[in-house]
Parts: C-alpha cells; structure tokens; sequence
C-alpha cells in the first residue's frame, strides 16, 4: 500500500499531530495495524557528478561520480501518543552508514509534543531542513550554517526537547537539552569530550522561535522551500549555548551560537518567487578562531507553475560567507537550475559554484545532481 507522507517525520503525519506534521511529501509504504498502529518504510538517495577547475594532480579538471548521500526512512506510532522515528544516513563526508534519527515522540497535547533520542536540536531554517528539503544540490549553506554540517551526527543530538505550536498555530518554538560532544566534528578540530582535563561536562542547550505571518508552517523538521505550494512569510530566531564546549588541550572556553533566519515565498502569475536570507554569529570564547565569527547567506528562486516535458524549471542564485576570526573569510556563489519532477521525490539540480578563500585563488565546480525518494 503506497501513501503520500511527509518530510522526515513521514508517518507520524498520519497521527495528525500539529507539532510534527512535516511539510514536504514523499512517497513510503505504510503498514497498519489498527487504530493509530502502524509502521512506515521508505528510502532516499542523492548521487552527483562533479568536475573541479584544476584539481586533477596534473592540474586538469577532475571528473567524480559519488553517492553523496543514502537514507533509510522508518516511523511508526503505537497508539494516539506515542510516536517514533529510525533513519539512517551514508553521507559524502561519512562513508560508514549511521544512526541520524532515533527518537520516541510523545505528544501531550495536538500542540505540544516531548522528543526523546537522537534527532535535530532545534536551530537555523537550513539545519532543520537538512540537503533533501532545499532549494539547492544538498545542504548549500554548509559555509554559513556550521553546526549543521560540522556538529553532532549530521546535526543531530543526543538529547530530549519541548516542540510545540502556539497562537492559531503560526507561533512554533521548541528548547531542549542535548550533548553536544561533535560540536566541531568535520572541522578538523578536537571533539569536546577528548580534549582538556578542565573542562566541564554540561550539556548543550538550544532554541528556536519562529512565527508565520502568511501561511501556516507546523512542522518540527521542516523545510527551506516550498517549491511554489504555499505563500510563505517566516521569521525564525535560533540559539545554541555550551560551556566549555570549545576546548583545546591549553584553553577552555564557552561555544555559543546564534542565528536569525528569513524565508518569503510568494505566488505570482508565471511561477512562484522565494527569498532565503540567514545571518548567524559564532563564539568559542577565542579558543577556536577559524570557527568563530559572523556568516550570513542569502538565496533567490523562481519556479515555474507549467511543466515542460516531466517537470518544472528552477533557476536558483545562493551567496554565503563566514568571516572568520582568525583572518580567513570563505564566499561561495551557486548558480544553478533545478528539475522538479516530484517535489522533493525526484529532482535533478545543476549547479555551478565559485568558492573564494582568503589567500587562495578562486575554484570552480560544475555539479550534476539526482534526488529521489521512495
């Protein structure tokens, strides 16, 4: 049996639950087995071709194919409270298969809900939809938005949070408590429970306020664009705090994140118009200075309503930049052309990006990118 479900919470949507109803559809197969009982299986992958200006060792350009990223998608409920989620993730900076999603999802009221497990701390609008649910080729503000490519598992956490909705459902906010040992996990730098005899182990708190002044966003994990199927006017506020989360083996201080975020999307006549900006602010108190300053990204879009051949037209514009403290500023521009056959259950985005780093000459890459979700 085959149903519409959505996002990475697929089936818990079929309990109805406002706090965790996702916002963008894939396909997966339910099993039920009886009132509010029931499990859901599905799968999705993200492969590419990619070629690099000069990057060969004989300084050609380099010709790669790679599955970037293999997901399996389990949900299940037990009964009207009682939910749950298993996903796994192979991803292009991990080539081992792990655990991103392991979470029981009690819901106390239809508006408010108790997560527990492994899932995403609350944050930025680009982590909390994560590379399937984007208006790019995967997670495209890995520049700007850090954690949610550096930390935890993929960005999430271990830890248990409060999600819920309030005022007609447009005021969504959510705080929890997590561990956040993998705040630097990609970056190269040392995880926090390995590095210094002085540092403390609290846990890491975080946050997320957002209101919607035009149609209505319900989900938890959520999405960064919503491919012209709704009017869209959000504001999200989002912070991450840890004491003593950035170490080094000769100094100890606090990591603190905070980020502010802005989506607008907007029906016209031909198509649908959206607007990304984020900023974000980064501090480890000093100890790690090429993770610490200020980022923003900003990213436009157009979709066209009719269909040529299987599909619509995107066109897509995205520009990031961390400045970081340690001198070193990182830009990139994405400019690219999406294929949406089926929202986010089959796309193909082509994407050309120029990556400007402080001292280093400009890099070129043309990408070639495949979606698909089942």
């Amino acid at each position: 049996m085959k149903t519409k479900l959505k996002h990475l919470t697929y089936a818990v949507s079929l309990a109805t639950a406002a706090t965790v109803v996702p916002v963008a559809s894939h396909a997966a197969g339910t099993i039920t087995f009886g009132e509010d009982r029931y499990i859901s299986v599905g799968f999705g992958m993200r492969g590419s071709y990619s070629s690099v200006e000069d990057a060969a060792n004989n300084g050609d350009n380099t010709h790669d194919f790679e599955l970037d990223s293999a997901r399996l998608y389990i949900a299940g409920g037990l009964n009207k409270y009682i939910k749950g989620i298993f996903n796994t993730e192979k991803s292009g900076n991990d080539s081992t298969m792990q655990v991103i999603d392991a979470a029981g999802i009690f819901e106390v009221t239809p508006d408010i809900s108790v997560w527990a497990g492994r899932f995403l701390s609350p944050s930025s609008r680009a982590n909390m939809a994560g590379p399937y649910y984007t208006s790019g080729d995967g997670y495209w503000q890995n520049i700007a938005a850090r954690y949610g490519w550096n930390g935890g598992y993929i960005g999430r956490d271990d830890g248990l949070a409060l999600v819920a909705l309030a005022f007609d459902q447009r005021f969504a906010y959510s705080f929890g408590a997590f561990e956040g040992d993998r705040i630097f996990h990609f970056s190269g730098l040392p995880d926090v429970s390995t590095t210094n005899p002085d540092q403390s182990d609290d846990p890491m708190f975080a946050s997320r306020l957002q209101y919607s002044f035009w149609d209505k966003e319900t989900g938890y994990y959520g999405t960064a664009n919503y491919l012209g199927k709704k009017d869209i006017f959000t504001i999200g506020v989002a912070g991450r705090y840890k004491a003593d989360g950035a170490a080094s083996t000769t100094a100890v201080g606090d990591y603190s994140q905070v980020a502010v975020d802005l989506l607008i999307e907007k029906m016209l006549g031909p198509g649908a118009v959206s607007l990304e900006a984020a900023y974000y602010d980064y501090d480890t108190d000093d100890v790690f200075t090429s993770e610490q300053g200020d980022a923003y990204a900003v990213g436009l879009g157009f979709i066209f309503k009719e269909k040529v051949g299987w599909g619509q037209i995107m066109p897509i514009v995205h520009f990031q930049s961390f400045d970081a403290d340690d001198g070193i500023t990182t830009e990139r521009w994405d400019f690219g052309v999406n294929y949406i056959i089926d929202s986010y259950n089959a796309q193909i985005a082509t994407t050309y990006r120029n990556l400007e780093v402080t001292d280093e000459s400009n890099q070129g890459q043309f990408i070639v990118q495949l979606q698909l979700q089942f």
